[in-house]
């Protein structure tokens, strides 16, 4: 019988095809008594196409991401996950389609690989990877930190906060991620930045605003994500100087409508007595120390009796501001 006509007749088998992406190995199409010689037919005669040896999409045309990850997963065999770029993509961490599929297998394993499909094998393949997700994945927080390896430490804070933001994972489930990674990459600070992420940072540059200065500098901590009644919250607000800092990152403040909406969340704020001032990712991550100048004498200028003190860094310019 052709293959295509036996795939219609069996539910069971119709069912898995479509949880795989219209895809279909050799071998489950053996099981459900489909020759090689019905497969043959099919993929000769167009109805079905071999994106890897052994591995069929019974809608041909299909050529979608989704796609090509099922299929690299089906091709190099159980057990296997997507890993680094293509697990953050699953995940909706990353939006850029990665130019091969990424997968990692248990180290000791022989996996078949051919062009379009990255291999890397892990020790810990069985604590990595998620055991509910579909297609197979490794977990968030290692996805996270997969792809903060080698790279700046922006990068991983801005994933970590992502991911945290959408409820895909929180700082707890990272940070005993990082303490399985030995080699991370920026493992001290990045420890040190989760706690800031659990607080309420919900990016790279209000993690920098409060690590570089705000706690570098001796400036009173602020309230984290505070909020301001009618569905408005604020990034940090100093509640006994009823003073609002805003950190706008790279992300969010772009374009006139979101300057436009910034500007009436600031005059209803100030309608409550609120002055609010707004910090920007030059300020945070280029001249912290400045913005910890002015940031102070605002703060005494509302009845702070606090004074900035210089961090450490050799050239902390309130060191400058003191002398003079």
């Amino acid at each position: 019988m052709r293959a295509d006509r036996v795939l219609e007749q069996l539910p069971r088998l119709r069912a898995q095809v479509g949880g795989q992406a219209g895809l279909l190995t050799r071998a489950q199409a053996h099981r459900a008594g489909i020759s090689d010689e019905a497969i043959r037919w099919a993929v000769t005669s167009g109805r079905w196409a071999a994106p890897h040896p052994g591995v069929y999409l019974t809608l041909p045309g299909r050529d979608d991401w989704e796609v090509r990850a099922v299929a690299a997963l089906l091709f190099v065999g159980t057990p296997v996950a997507l890993a680094g770029p293509s697990a953050a993509l699953a995940w909706g961490l990353e939006r850029r389609e990665p130019d091969a599929v990424h997968v990692v297998v248990p180290a000791g394993r022989r996996a078949s690989t051919r062009a379009g499909i990255q291999v890397t094998r892990s020790r810990r393949f069985a604590d990595r990877v998620d055991d509910w997700a579909w297609p197979h994945r490794t977990t968030v927080p290692h996805t996270v930190l997969d792809l903060g390896m080698r790279t700046p430490l922006d990068r991983v804070l801005g994933l970590a906060t992502l991911a945290c933001q959408r409820w895909l994972t929180d700082e707890a489930r990272l940070a005993a991620a990082l303490q399985e990674r030995p080699d991370q990459t920026h493992r001290a600070l990045l420890r040190e930045c989760l706690a800031d992420v659990g607080a309420g940072a919900e990016s790279p540059a209000e993690v920098r605003f409060i690590r570089d200065v705000e706690r570098a500098h001796g400036l009173p901590t602020a309230l984290r994500q505070y909020h301001l009644g009618e569905r408005r919250r604020c990034d940090n607000l100093y509640l006994a100087e009823q003073l609002v800092l805003e950190v706008d990152g790279r992300l969010g403040h772009e374009g006139w409508g979101a300057r436009v909406r910034d500007g009436i969340r600031d005059r209803k704020s100030a309608r409550h007595g609120l002055l609010t001032v707004r910090a920007f990712w030059s300020d945070v991550a280029v001249t912290p120390c400045d913005l910890a100048a002015e940031l102070g004498e605002l703060l005494r200028a509302r009845g702070w009796t606090g004074s900035v003190v210089p961090c450490r860094r050799r050239d902390c310019t309130i060191v400058g501001r003191k002398a003079a």
